[in-house]
């Protein structure tokens, strides 16, 4: 026995049989992503089992997030479904970030107990397009470097505010809020360029991880810098045979070069560029400027 062809459906038994409403049935169909649909006699459409398959494929793809011109590409194989569903992935890679990004911001104004207006500013800043972070970092380097030569600390500081990530962690947003903040204040873009436009110190009269052990030693316990009990820690740090003139020199010259502000900017920048976390050095470093000069 031969077998017999699928009877042709009317659309309420195809929308029955694909569980899609007759409505968007006639809408895809207009829409060209189903085949048009014979006509009966009556002028009424029959649908046969292709259109089953093709209605299952369209709101699969619909079902997926992608718009009907697509669908009807895809359909007309102008575009593979490979290249479609890539490009689908990576919208909704964009969509993650962005929904990171906002758990972040909300997140940074719940730990600092932000008022509305903070969280206003801080969104807008997190929620500004690679182009535009890169324009404001531009800009604080523009302005904090401007007319320096091509050399020294400054290319360091401007090198890795450029290598800020495409794809940023929920980590690395709220870093970048904090070094937005930063780098759009004046004060800091004045200090970041004194920094930039002093003189090389020269090679220290003692080890850094030295100052930052004793120094913080002396700190945790509360020592007084000035005191005979500090001057003693001092001596373990210098050379106690070191001229006075010299320790105000050397006091100067470390005064420049420490700020915490600056400090906690390299600390972000660090967060930014994946690199490991460092404690903070500069409050022992201002006991022993104080030291110094007592």
């Amino acid at each position: 026995m031969e077998d017999r062809p699928d009877p042709l459906m009317t659309i309420g038994e195809l929308a029955e049989r694909t569980g899609v409403p007759v409505r968007t049935i006639r809408f895809w169909s207009d829409a060209a992503v189903i085949p048009q649909p014979a006509r009966a006699g009556n002028g009424y459409r029959r649908y046969d089992a292709e259109s089953v398959a093709r209605i299952d494929l369209v709101r699969t793809l619909r079902e997926l997030g992608l718009d009907l011109a697509t669908v009807r590409k895809v359909l007309l194989r102008q575009v593979t479904l490979g290249d479609v569903v890539r490009a689908h992935v990576s919208a909704l890679d964009a969509e993650i970030r962005t929904l990171q990004t906002r758990r972040a911001v909300l997140w940074a104004v719940s730990q600092r107990n932000g008022t509305s207006e903070e969280m206003r500013i801080m969104n807008k800043l997190a929620q500004l397009s690679a182009a535009e972070r890169q324009q404001l970092l531009d800009d604080f380097v523009a302005e904090t470097f401007a007319g320096l030569p091509e050399n020294g600390m400054w290319e360091v500081i401007a090198g890795e505010m450029r290598r800020l990530p495409p794809q940023p962690s929920a980590e690395q947003v709220e870093a970048w809020i904090e070094l937005a903040e930063l780098a759009g204040d004046k004060d800091f873009r004045a200090r970041v360029r004194q920094m930039a436009t002093a003189p090389d110190p020269g090679k220290p009269n003692f080890d850094h991880q030295v100052v930052v052990d004793l120094a913080g030693q002396a700190l945790d316990a509360g020592i007084e810098p000035g005191s005979a009990q500090g001057q003693e820690i001092l001596h373990r740090i210098i050379d106690p045979a070191m001229p006075v003139m010299q320790r105000q020199e050397t006091a100067a010259k470390l005064e420049t070069f420490t700020d915490r502000r600056v400090e906690r900017y390299w600390q972000l920048i660090g967060v930014l560029n994946d690199k490991p976390s460092f404690g903070p050095a500069v409050a022992p470093f201002e006991w022993l400027i104080a030291a110094l000069r007592g």
